[in-house]
C-alpha cells in the first residue's frame, strides 16, 4: 500500500524544500521551459499540433451472432482462434515487449545492443510564424516509439541544430507550444525536441513500481543510445548542418546530453541545467529518490555497480568538445550540493560553471529565451567545413526527404 501510495502521489511531492521547484513552472514556461524542475507534471497533453497524425476512423459497428452457425459451418472451442494479447506484450513469447530489449545501457556506445531502426513515420509538416515543425516517430526497440519534434527555421538553408531534452517527468507539450518553437529558431537554428526513456509518452505498459530512477541504467542508457540515432536520421534529411549540432539539457536531461557529448562527437556544443550526477551520493540524498519507500534499494551495491559506467562526473573530463556550459541553481535541492560540487570539479577546465544563488537570479538570466542563447553562439563559432556526405548508417534508417520536407510514411 505504502509503494502504491507513492505511486499515486510522486506528481504532487514537495513543499518547503522545493518552493524553487515550483516557482521555475512558471519562469520556464514563459522563457526558460513551462515544466517543473527535475519533477514529474501531468501526463500527455490531450491537445495535439496540426502535425500530429489524424485520428483513425471508427470501425464500422458489428452486429454480433446471436446463435452458432449449425451444421458443417459449426466449429468447435479447439478450433476457435486465441484472443490477440494486449499491446505491450510479444504476440510469440507472451511476455512484455520491455523484457524482449536486447541492450547494453552500460555502455554509451550500441555495441553489441540489438536495435534495429525502422522506418521513420514523418507526419504533414505544420508552418508556424517563422518556423515549420514536423512530428518524427521513430523506433529501433520493441515497445518503445518514440516522437521527435524536427523544428526548422523558415528560410535558412541548412541550418545549425540543437537537440532539446528537459526534465524526467516532461512529455512533448513544449515542443507543440508556437512561442517555444519561435524562440529556438530565432536566429536561424532548427531544435530537434525528444523525450527521455521511461518519460512521458514513453512509460507505458511497466509495473507501478518501475519508473525513471528505479530504472536509471535503463532510463539513461536507452536515451544515450536513442542520441545516436536521431543524429543518424538528421544526417540522413540533408536539411541540417550536421558539423554544427548543440545540446541543451535539463535536470535528467542535462545528464544525458553529458553523456551523449561524450558518445557521440557530432554534439560540438552542451549546455547542461543542473545535470544530476555523482551517484553514490546523489541517490541517497536527493529528495527525488527519498520519496520512493523502496529508495534504499537504488544505493545497494549492485545498483551502484550498475549505474556507475553513466555517471557524468566520470565523462565530463573526457568530452572533446571545448565548448561547455553547466549552470548550477543552487537552492534548487534536486540534486544535493555535494553532488554539484563533484560534477563542478570533473568539469573540463574549458568548461564554464555557471552558479546562481538563488532561482531569481537565474530567472533574470533566462527568462524571454535568453536562456538558448549561448548554445547558439557556441554553434555560431563552430566552422562548418564542406558538404557533408551521408553515412552508410544512415541512409538505411530514414527515406529521403523531399521538397515540402516530408518522407517516409506519412502519418
Amino acid at each position: 500500500m505504502q509503494s502504491i501510495q507513492f505511486k499515486l502521489n510522486i506528481r504532487n511531492r514537495g513543499a518547503v524544500g522545493r518552493a524553487c521547484a515550483l516557482a521555475l513552472i512558471f519562469l520556464i514556461g514563459t522563457g526558460v521551459t513551462n515544466r517543473a524542475w527535475a519533477r514529474q507534471t501531468g501526463q500527455n497533453a490531450q491537445s495535439a499540433p496540426s502535425s500530429a497524425a489524424p485520428a483513425a476512423p471508427a470501425p464500422a459497428e458489428q452486429v454480433p451472432e446471436t446463435h452458432p452457425p449449425a451444421g458443417d459451418d459449426a466449429k468447435s472451442p479447439s478450433s476457435v482462434p486465441a484472443p490477440a494479447l494486449p499491446a505491450g506484450i510479444d504476440q510469440e513469447k507472451r511476455i512484455p515487449l520491455y523484457e524482449t530489449i536486447q541492450e547494453d545501457w552500460s555502455s554509451l556506445s550500441i555495441g553489441t545492443s540489438k536495435l534495429e531502426p525502422e522506418p521513420p513515420l514523418v507526419a504533414q509538416t505544420d508552418k508556424g510564424e517563422g518556423f515549420t515543425r514536423t512530428l518524427v516517430q521513430m523506433k529501433w526497440r520493441p515497445g518503445d516509439p518514440l516522437d521527435v519534434y524536427v523544428i526548422l527555421p523558415k528560410g535558412v538553408k541548412k541550418p545549425p541544430a540543437v537537440l532539446y531534452l528537459y526534465g524526467y517527468k516532461d512529455d512533448t507539450d513544449r515542443f507543440k507550444d508556437n512561442r517555444w518553437c519561435q524562440r529556438v529558431t530565432s536566429g536561424g537554428f532548427a531544435a530537434v525536441g525528444f523525450v527521455s526513456a521511461m518519460s512521458g509518452h514513453r512509460f507505458h505498459d511497466r509495473p507501478m513500481r518501475q519508473w525513471f530512477v528505479s530504472e536509471l541504467q535503463e532510463s539513461l542508457g536507452s536515451t544515450v543510445h536513442d542520441v545516436k540515432f536521431i543524429l543518424d536520421y538528421l544526417a540522413q534529411r540533408g536539411d541540417i548542418d550536421m558539423n554544427r549540432i548543440g545540446m541543451f539539457g535539463q535536470s535528467s536531461g542535462g545528464t544525458i546530453a553529458i553523456l551523449a557529448a561524450a558518445a557521440d562527437p557530432r554534439i560540438k556544443a552542451v549546455d547542461a541545467l543542473d545535470p544530476w550526477g555523482d551517484w553514490p551520493v546523489w541517490l541517497a540524498q536527493s529528495w527525488v529518490v527519498n520519496q520512493d519507500p523502496d529508495h534504499a534499494n537504488f544505493t545497494d551495491a549492485d545498483f551502484l555497480k550498475r549505474v556507475a559506467p553513466l555517471d557524468p562526473v566520470k565523462w565530463l573530463p573526457t568530452l572533446k568538445t571545448r565548448r561547455i556550459r553547466i549552470q548550477q541553481v543552487m537552492d534548487n535541492t534536486a540534486t544535493p550540493d555535494v553532488s554539484k560540487n563533484a560534477i563542478k570539479k570533473a568539469a573540463p577546465k574549458r568548461a564554464e560553471v555557471v552558479r546562481y544563488d538563488h532561482l531569481s537570479q537565474f530567472a533574470d538570466v533566462a527568462s524571454h529565451g535568453k536562456l538558448f542563447e549561448w548554445v547558439k553562439v557556441q554553434l555560431k563559432a563552430t566552422p562548418s567545413p564542406g558538404p557533408q556526405k551521408r553515412s552508410a548508417v544512415a541512409q538505411r534508417i530514414a527515406p529521403s526527404v523531399d521538397k515540402t520536407g516530408s518522407a517516409g510514411t506519412a502519418r
